[in-house]
């Protein structure tokens, strides 16, 4: 097995919760007393532009929410779209302890909107730890696509073999392994330290 020297992670169920997942949606919807199923249809058909960079947040908005005149700013649904988002500190942590081996380039690799992304990286600090931010707001594709691993790869100017993708998503995993990446599903911290020390990749 070829020594690894790069880690790419995926943000939303790893490093932190999901930003802006079915979840995080219903709760700022109906949080504002907005109509679930009128929000989640509207949702639906903008959504992969709004997470590879073709739709602004405000564009979004105007799509799903703001569309007609609403008893709230638009500042107020960004500000409740940004505290959904919550780090998970051991996650961090183990980041952290890898970062500073100096053994590895840490690469985010994520599906995320420009604005919620930005916003991540800046309020748990990941400049701090990742060398690069691979996201989809940045790259117009989305995992599972293929041509998001190719990517990766070539900005980072890594071999697949050399590489280890964590994903909580196995068919994320899957379409990773296939151009010859080494994928670890996330289930806890603890999990994913040992599995990671198990391909050689320690703190």
């Amino acid at each position: 097995m070829a020594e690894i020297t790069t880690l790419f992670f995926d943000v939303g169920g790893v490093l932190a919760t999901n930003g802006w997942d079915r979840h995080a949606r219903r709760n700022c919807v109906e949080s504002f007393g907005l109509d679930w199923d009128e929000y989640q249809d509207r949702h639906e058909f903008v959504s992969d532009a709004f997470e590879t960079g073709a739709m602004t947040i405000d564009g979004y908005l105007d799509r799903t929410v703001f569309y007609r005149e609403r008893g709230f700013t638009r500042s107020n649904f960004i500000d409740a779209m940004k505290g959904e988002s919550q780090a998970d500190p051991e996650a961090l942590d183990l980041v952290k302890r890898l970062a500073t081996t100096g053994n590895y380039l840490l690469a985010t690799l994520n599906n995320e909107s420009r604005e919620l992304n930005a916003h991540r990286v800046e309020t748990f600090g990941l400049r701090r730890y990742f060398s690069a931010f691979l996201t989809s707001g940045y790259l117009g594709v989305k995992k599972p696509d293929q041509r998001m691993y190719r990517l990766a790869l070539d900005i980072t100017q890594r071999d697949p073999e050399e590489c280890v993708f964590v994903d909580d998503r196995s068919l994320n995993l899957e379409c990773a392994a296939l151009l010859g990446m080494t994928g670890v599903q996330f289930e806890t911290v603890e999990q994913l330290e040992t599995d990671l020390a198990g391909l050689g990749v320690t703190t």
